[in-house]
């Protein structure tokens, strides 16, 4: 056999390993323990909600969510529905960098996907992005490496747009009212973190090569430490990734137009609140509806399924110190508004990803 055919031969194990790698990775995110911590996760926050309503006034809670507006709740879903095409178009632009093209309708399921692992994984925000990265790859020419910097971006861009709003809001919000003293703790925790993410991504991009080598050179204690993994692998991988950031962060122009979509979905993921507001007969500003559910979320890095009964429990909180809402009000719209995000995205988002499953 020549060098030749040793050398094909050297690379299509390698490339199998990879995939192997990749494929284990995936399926760690749904493995029996995680799956166990998901489950007990759900169950406290269902608990921590209920105990939540009774305290409230499980009565008044019950008269409100029984008449609620159905027309309301509707075109609210219709607008969450909306907010994860607008996201899906903002990861398409951002994969035409690399020269993925994939049809819109297909990318939409995607992001659903990702979206649910996102919603069930504890700590939130992170678990769809191996899975999403892994899927593409599969389904494309486009490597893992390449695939999860598009997610990533993706990512960075709606969390920019999230903070972005939120904070413009806030501005607003606080020269119209006096805000509560007990808003200015979460208005200064969001302006941290806001901030906290420019200077971090600032910092990450122009030192990029020097981190790059800091990574790097912890490579091999690690390797060490792990079975089936090379130092040489890693590196290659760290790289192919380092290099598609920087392709990506290259073309400017096609981020702001990213970037546009970004806002677009976070408009069209705050709008809920408003429409559930709506739906019983209450109004919420907009400003006060573009503050509070940034802010909220910021309670979505808990380990808890998505964030799942810490949002609501802040949600409500904020809702009650800057509307003339009751208790009870104030928790029947948060409740509104999370079905028709949060359950009509694990829903939805469930059965796009049984599909991505299937076609692997």
């Amino acid at each position: 056999m020549t060098d030749d055919h040793h050398a094909a031969d050297d690379r299509r194990v390698t490339d199998d390993r990879q995939t192997g790698d990749d494929r284990r990775a995936v399926v760690g995110i749904v493995s029996r323990s995680q799956l166990v911590r998901i489950g007990g996760g759900f169950a406290v926050a269902m608990i921590l909600l209920a105990v939540l309503a009774v305290g409230l006034g499980l009565e008044d809670l019950r008269t409100m969510l029984s008449t609620a507006s159905i027309e309301w709740i509707a075109v609210a879903f219709l607008s969450t529905g909306l907010c994860f095409a607008a996201w899906a178009r903002s990861w398409q632009i951002v994969l035409g960098v690399i020269d993925v093209d994939e049809p819109f309708s297909t990318l939409v399921v995607t992001y659903a996907a990702a979206t649910f692992a996102n919603f069930v994984t504890p700590m939130g925000q992170a678990g769809g992005e191996p899975f999403i990265a892994y899927v593409l790859s599969r389904e494309t020419d486009a490597s893992f490496e390449d695939s999860l910097a598009t997610v990533v971006t993706v990512d960075l861009l709606n969390l920019l747009a999230s903070f972005g709003l939120a904070l413009c809001s806030l501005v607003l919000l606080a020269a119209r009212i006096d805000l509560p003293n007990s808003i200015e703790s979460i208005a200064g925790g969001l302006a941290v973190a806001a901030i906290g993410v420019v200077i971090l991504a600032t910092i990450s991009w122009r030192f990029r090569t020097r981190l790059a080598g800091v990574i790097e050179g912890g490579i091999e204690p690690a390797a060490r430490l792990v079975p089936g993994l090379t130092v040489t692998g890693i590196q290659n991988r760290l790289r192919e990734l380092y290099d598609a950031f920087n392709r990506i962060g290259a073309e400017r122009r096609t981020l702001a137009r990213a970037f546009v979509f970004s806002i677009s979905g976070w408009a069209l993921f705050v709008l809920p609140l408003i429409l559930a507001g709506r739906a019983v007969g209450l109004m919420i500003g907009p400003f006060v509806a573009f503050f509070v559910v940034p802010a909220s979320m910021l309670a979505g890095y808990v380990p808890s399924p998505g964030g799942l009964g810490s949002i609501e429990v802040v949600l409500t909180g904020l809702l009650l110190a800057l509307v003339a809402v009751t208790a009870a009000e104030a928790y029947a719209i948060t409740l509104i508004y999370r079905i028709a995000t949060y359950w009509f995205g694990i829903t939805v988002g469930g059965i796009a990803a049984l599909e991505l499953l299937r076609r692997q």
